[in-house]
Parts: structure tokens; sequence; C-alpha cells
């Protein structure tokens, strides 16, 4: 199995968010071909919704069987079930509201008034992540994990120099005291998005430029979580010009893993 590493660059917000939409909804027609059905892990975030909105406009939308399509979320703020600031109620905003998805085949992460604190939540929500495991295995197969990047490098709530980040037993990690509002969330751990098939981390603007040259440049995954992200077959990054540009002209190389098309 090959692990493919490429970085794909777009001229701006609305062009990047349409490619990777284009992009997801043709993978997703792939998977579901093979596969019976696909199994995908939503980000929060400016871009992960922008991205699911340009889905649902899509006119391609409906070549996918969504009915077919597992979801589920890498990380979650917590707040109460219905918040706007949950990245379960954006992404339904965007997309999920709109298609003919099976409920059961939802996975949203508990919420604040649900009756649990927050780490009886995260071991709910990673005894679900058991209980659809396939095959023996201890999670569910993913075929894309969607991704964010904090100007901070920070992906899901795994924050930099912070004992999520160094998790490894668990799948599901509480956090409190989080550096970015509000304090407490929800997040899978680090192996949980490394096994996925197919890692998709997308960042845009200005703020994100020194992130990413980081995370490509190699640095430590503690001091910028981005670096270790890795699917198990492809890891693609997808970024606007604003974000490109604080690489290092070194690390854009045609052949190494940057590419100006998405190709």
């Amino acid at each position: 199995m090959t692990n493919e590493r490429r970085v794909l660059v777009h001229p701006d917000k609305s062009s990047l968010a349409g490619s990777v939409a284009a992009r997801f909804l043709t993978k997703l027609v792939d998977v579901i071909s093979d596969r019976g059905e696909a199994t995908v892990v939503l980000t929060g975030g400016t871009m992960g919704y922008a991205i699911l909105q340009a889905v649902n406009e899509s006119p391609a939308r409906d070549s996918v069987d969504w009915s077919q399509v597992n979801f589920w979320w890498g990380d979650e703020r917590w707040v109460p079930r219905g918040h706007p600031d949950r990245n379960e109620v954006q992404s339904r905003e965007a997309l999920l509201d709109h298609i003919a998805i099976d409920p059961a085949r939802v996975h949203a992460f508990p919420a604040s008034d649900d009756g649990l604190d927050l780490d009886a939540a995260a071991a709910a929500f990673a005894a679900e992540l058991a209980e659809f495991a396939t095959d023996g295995a201890k999670l569910p197969h993913f075929d894309i994990t969607f991704l964010g990047v904090g100007p901070d490098g920070h992906i899901a709530s795994l924050f930099p120099e912070r004992g999520g980040i160094r998790e490894e037993g668990n799948t599901v990690i509480s956090v409190r005291n989080s550096p970015k509002p509000p304090p407490e969330r929800l997040s899978l751990t680090l192996p949980v998005i490394n096994s996925s098939d197919r890692v998709w981390l997308v960042l845009s603007g200005p703020d994100k430029a020194a992130a990413l040259g980081l995370t490509l440049a190699g640095v430590s995954t503690i001091e910028v979580p981005a670096a270790g992200a890795q699917g198990r077959r492809k890891t693609l990054f997808f970024v606007d010009q604003e974000a490109a540009a604080e690489v290092p002209e070194n690390l854009t190389t045609p052949g190494l893993f940057w590419t100006g098309e998405d190709v």
C-alpha cells in the first residue's frame, strides 16, 4: 500500500472549496462502488463549512448514494446540542440537512446537555467507534478524514505541546483549557486520524502560511500537530496561494510532493 503525500495549490478560497468538493464527490462514488459504502470524518471551521456548502451546490451532488455514507467528526466543542458552534450543526446546515442520509449512519459527538460529563462523553464516543469497527478492527474503516489546520498547526482539538497530541492509548480524549475557545472539547487522537485511508488537510489564508511551512518542513508533531497527520494511502494538502506564501522554496520542488495544479 502506497503512502502518497502531495500539496495542491489553488488561487483562492472559493476555487479551493470547489476543487475539494469535486474531488470529494468523485472519490465517494468510487469508494461506494468498491466497498458498498463510504466512511468520512468531517471537520469544522470556515473551510470545512465552505467545502460542504460547495458539495451541496454542486450539480454532481446527487451522483452519490448518500444513504451509504457514514459520517463522523474529528472533534467537537463541548456546548449544548443544537448550539451553532457545534461542528455537527454547521455540517448539517451546509450539507447533511439537504441530502438523503441514513440517520443511523451519522455519528455525532455527545453534547454538554446530554447528561454526561466530559470524560464520560469521551468514553461513550470511544465505545461507539469500537461498536462500528469491522473485521476485528478497533475502529471503523475511515475512507476520508478531513482536517482543518489552525495558525498554530493544531488539527482536530490536538494542540501544540499539550497532552492530547501525545495520546496513543485512547481513541477519544476530553480537552480542557483549550488555547482556542471554547475551553472544553472532545477529539479523536492522532492514531485514529492516521488510521484513515486518506487524510485531507485544507488550509486557506495568510494566517495559515507559517503552519503549512513548518508542517512540510517536518518539524516535531508535538510542536506542530499537523506535521504528524498521515493517511494510510494518501495525505493531501489542499491550500490556496495565501497559505502557500511562506513555504520554503526547497519544499516546492515539483516531483517532491508539491504541485501547482489539482491533477
